[in-house]
């Protein structure tokens, strides 16, 4: 199969295009520097000319959620118009667990219009829904990080090797459409500022947490919001078998 990948080069893409080209498939990566711009419109006819599926890892480092927003649903209406005129049969997306509890954050906001977009839209989808990955907790305490001192939420997780999200989108992306969305997660069912505090003590730092729900995340992101779904895919690689393998 011709499979064009959306973010190939990204901390996803990368592991989602080796998983193919080991299958076998070619892969088309979309970006900037290839001539096309999936914001604008900039080339995708021609990039996606006698491609099979699009893979879409797209991601934007905005914290405003309007330009989030945005981002996310004007590159998805770019990318299924393309797909629709050049007759692409399937998009494949990666989205995040538990969006669909209106969670005040502005990234799910996007993701949610992203999600809208492609289940209303012309070309037949699969969502691939992941949890957070295993250095979620100290990239969010590092957003906060100042003068030694970090707040973070005790959030429930489960997180997943990017390795494993990479390898399940790539079998979704050669599979027929699903029409639904699926969740994958990791093994284990995981507090976030324990992760935090032993991703920390892994890379010798010395930094101290301040557990709150007044800071990044309130109580719109409490319970279980973020585990997944009954029924979902598990990978196998735990948050201790990460931290062992050095924590990065």
């Amino acid at each position: 199969m011709r499979i064009a990948v959306l973010g190939a080069t990204g901390r996803i893409g990368r592991y989602t295009v080796s998983t193919l080209k080991r299958s076998g498939h070619e892969t088309v990566p979309i970006s900037r520097s290839r001539g096309v711009d999936a914001y604008t419109g900039a080339g995708l006819d021609e990039a996606l000319a006698a491609v099979d599926v699009v893979v879409d890892v797209c991601n934007t480092r905005s914290q405003d959620e309007t330009e989030i927003v945005d981002f996310f649903g004007t590159v998805t209406g770019n990318l299924l118009a393309a797909e629709d005129r050049v007759g692409v049969g399937h998009h494949a997306l990666l989205s995040i667990v538990g969006i669909d509890h209106d969670q005040h954050v502005p990234h799910y906001a996007g993701k949610r219009e992203q999600e809208r977009r492609v289940m209303a839209g012309p070309i037949p989808w699969s969502i691939v829904r992941s949890t957070q990955f295993h250095d979620f907790a100290a990239m969010v305490a590092g957003w906060t990080l100042h003068d030694g001192t970090a707040t973070i939420a005790p959030v429930l997780v489960q997180p997943i090797a990017q390795r494993e999200v990479g390898e399940m989108l790539a079998e979704v992306a050669t599979g027929a459409p699903l029409g639904r969305p699926i969740d994958i997660a990791g093994p284990e069912t995981q507090d976030l500022v324990d992760m935090a505090r032993r991703t920390f003590a892994a890379r010798g730092e010395q930094d101290r947490l301040l557990p709150t729900w007044r800071g990044l995340f309130d109580t719109s992101m409490a319970g279980e919001v973020l585990l997944p779904g009954a029924g979902a895919w598990l990978g196998s690689v735990t948050f201790d078998d990460w931290l062992a393998a050095g924590a990065r």
